[in-house]
């Protein structure tokens, strides 16, 4: 039988398929990316930079370049991709061609094997054992303790404004101290705040030394002592000593509501049927600690520092709160919160929770047009994405409105990825998204923030988190939603 499908010719550089498209590029046919101009001081300066030295790096060599820190048999080749396109075709593949990267292996001889860290083939059954816990559905049963957390952080203000109108607070330790109470009581059985001392003692220490090694061309060996060694392992045992209590607390009352910590202690191999080590418990316990903590304040302290420098769009969020009645919010209220989500989408383009993530090229793989060698790091560029003036007009400035549903319907997804993306994408997205807009809703129908700093200065050691004091005033809210 003779086809009558004509016959499809595909342009040089690309393969068709059956169906008449042109399918999958020919990986070998196309281009390396250009290779970036910037002097080698210049390019590590803006590689040290994980947020804004990424338009450094694009300005100069464009949406996808080549970098290369030095020799190629001492420093692997380093493409730099900073187009929704790009990240699509590293992060939208399947894990054959694309496997975690030198700073997730610093990140496991730091603190050992973890979900973010394993290598693919581990991965896959952890995330299986953890992932019902951070589904939609799941963390809905946790929204009320981020209320709770943040209810009682107004009225701990309350109590103040008795003796002052106003006062002036840290956006980003209060927004800390709310977190932790919520992340340890919803998913770790405990008042991380009880261990707030150690944990934002150590946790900076530890992430700062494995991300300054990733980024180091010239490495110690890792059996040197050195001080830094030194002071991360010290900080990891002190934080290992704290998720070592929240797992034996767990084993000895078989009640205590902890539903990451039970999927740990009950998953399994699904080829051995074996149980995961107290250490690996822990070590996947101290990650979320981490991650999970910085994640969810550093979106409600940028939120928060945001609304004071726009009394407008304050009012706004403050009146979509106000309508639901002065009681606890709940998940069930979050589709009457859309300008909240707004506000919060907006917070995390500007502010993403990872600058950027990082993939090593387990063969030639194919980058908007360009071709990628097997053993390159490939670092994804999330915050120069969100501050693309081509995807987001006038991009540094704070408009919520770019997310209403009229301006959401035909964005790329690709172009808002806050929590990365494709199979490894953050697994606590929900969770995060969730607790964030419930407290900026049960924060500021109570509260006017009239933020003080200009700036937002932050430090990218591990996740993105605040340098220094946010500092804000803060008074009650009368009912005419005055500001300040």
């Amino acid at each position: 039988m003779v086809s009558d499908v004509p016959a499809v010719t595909a342009p040089p550089g690309r393969s068709a398929d059956a169906s008449g498209a042109n399918a999958k590029p020919d990986t070998g046919a196309l281009p390396l990316a250009p290779r970036n101009p910037l002097s080698l001081r210049q390019m590590a300066r803006a590689v040290r930079a994980l947020d804004r030295g990424q338009q450094v790096i694009r300005a100069a060599g464009g949406a996808v370049t080549r970098v290369q820190l030095g020799p190629r048999w001492l420093v692997p080749p380093l493409v730099a991709v900073f187009s929704p396109e790009g990240i699509r075709d590293v992060l939208g593949r399947n894990d054959a061609f694309a496997e975690r990267c030198i700073v997730h292996d610093e990140v496991r001889h730091a603190a050992g094997d973890s979900l973010f860290v394993l290598p693919n083939e581990q991965w896959r059954p952890r995330k299986r054992a953890l992932q019902p816990v951070f589904t939609k559905h799941s963390v809905r049963a946790f929204g009320g303790h981020m209320s709770r957390a943040a209810q009682t952080l107004v009225d701990e203000w309350a109590d103040q404004w008795a003796q002052a109108d106003s006062l002036e607070v840290d956006l980003d330790a209060v927004c800390r101290r709310v977190t932790m109470q919520s992340l340890g009581r919803s998913v770790l059985g405990i008042d991380l705040n009880e261990r707030a001392d150690v944990i934002v003692e150590h946790m900076h220490v530890a992430s700062s030394y494995a991300t300054d090694r990733a980024l180091r061309p010239l490495r110690a060996p890792r059996w040197l002592p050195t001080p830094a060694r030194r002071r991360a392992r010290a900080a990891v045992a002190a934080m290992r000593a704290v998720t070592a209590e929240i797992l034996q607390a767990c084993r000895d009352d078989a009640d205590r509501d902890a539903p990451l910590v039970r999927a740990l202690m009950a998953a399994e191999d699904p080829e051995t049927g074996e149980r995961l080590s107290d250490e690996d418990i822990c070590n996947d316990l101290l990650i979320f600690m981490l991650a999970g903590h910085d994640t969810t304040a550093t979106a409600l302290t940028y939120a928060l520092w945001a609304l004071g420098h726009h009394p407008e769009i304050q009012d706004r969020v403050a009146a979509e709160a106000r309508a639901l009645g002065d009681r606890e919010l709940t998940p069930a209220d979050v589709p009457q919160l859309g300008y909240t989500v707004q506000v919060l989408h907006e917070s995390l383009r500007m502010c993403p929770p990872a600058a950027g993530v990082g993939r090593l090229a387990l063969r030639d793989i194919a980058v908007a047009g360009h071709r990628v060698e097997a053993g390159s790091l490939v670092a994804l560029g999330i915050y120069a994405v969100h501050h693309d003036p081509q995807l987001w007009p006038d991009p540094e400035v704070f408009d919520p409105d770019r997310f209403s549903p009229e301006n959401s319907r035909e964005r790329d997804r690709w172009h808002f990825i806050p929590f990365a993306g494709g199979a490894r994408a953050c697994i606590g997205e929900h969770f995060a998204r969730l607790e964030t807009t419930l407290a900026l809703a049960t924060i500021i129908r109570s509260v006017v923030v009239g933020s003080v700093d200009a700036e937002f200065p932050v430090d990218v050691p591990f996740t993105t988190v605040a340098k220094g004091p946010i500092r804000a005033n803060v008074a009650p809210r009368g009912p005419d939603h005055y500001t300040l």
